[in-house]
């Protein structure tokens, strides 16, 4: 497993008015919009949004927005990531 400095390498924010893209390998990860919760327990619920394309690009909502990665033991490894967007 890659240490966490590598996931966030591969997640870019760009200027879409607040959007980012998560570009990974979608054969051994994906991308899981999540709720607090979710970010500190690792834990993506049923209302949870998955994402497998491997070039994800998401309009972040104003404030904070988490992301893990949903392939079990990913995001206790550190595979995931908390953007405030003002």
């Amino acid at each position: 497993m890659k240490p966490l400095n590598h996931y966030l390498r591969h997640v870019l924010i760009f200027n879409c008015f607040l959007c980012a893209v998560f570009n990974y390998i979608p054969l051994i990860h994906n991308m899981v919009i999540v709720k607090e919760f979710g970010y500190t327990s690792c834990v993506a619920l049923g209302g949870s949004g998955f994402y497998y394309s491997g070039a994800d690009r998401i309009t972040l909502a104003k404030g904070a927005n988490y992301f893990i990665c949903g392939i079990p033991g990913h995001c206790n490894l550190g595979m995931k990531i908390a953007v405030n967007a003002s």
